[in-house]
C-alpha cells in the first residue's frame, strides 16, 4: 500500500500546488485587465487568460453560487485557495500517519 500511496499524495500534492498557482494568477491578471493594465487585445494576454478561466472557473462557479453578493469583490478564489490549502494539510497528515514521509 505505501508503493501506491506515497507516490500518488506526491502527485496530488503537485497537481494541488500547480492549481493553487493557476488561480492566484487568474486572479492577479483579472485585476490587471480590470484596471487596464494590460489588454486582451494582446493575442497572448488572451490566450493565457482564457486557458486559466477554462481551468479554474468551474472550480469557483460553484463557491460564487453559495458566497453572498459583496458587490465588486469577489472572494472565491480566496475560498478555493484556502480549500486547496486545507486538502494539502490532509494530504501531509495522511501521509505522516501512513507512509512515514
Amino acid at each position: 500500500m505505501d508503493i501506491i500511496l506515497g507516490p500518488l499524495i506526491t502527485v496530488v500534492e503537485i497537481a494541488l500546488d500547480i492549481l493553487k498557482w493557476m488561480v492566484i494568477v487568474q486572479a492577479l491578471m483579472s485585476w490587471l485587465i480590470a484596471f487596464n493594465v494590460i489588454n486582451t487585445r494582446n493575442r497572448v494576454v488572451y490566450m493565457i487568460g482564457d486557458f486559466l478561466d477554462r481551468v479554474t472557473e468551474p472550480l469557483l462557479r460553484p463557491i460564487r453560487q453559495v458566497l453572498p453578493n459583496f458587490g465588486g469583490i469577489d472572494l472565491s478564489p480566496v475560498v478555493l485557495l484556502l480549500a486547496i490549502v486545507f486538502i494539502q494539510n490532509v494530504l501531509a497528515r495522511v501521509a505522516i500517519r501512513y507512509i512515514g514521509f
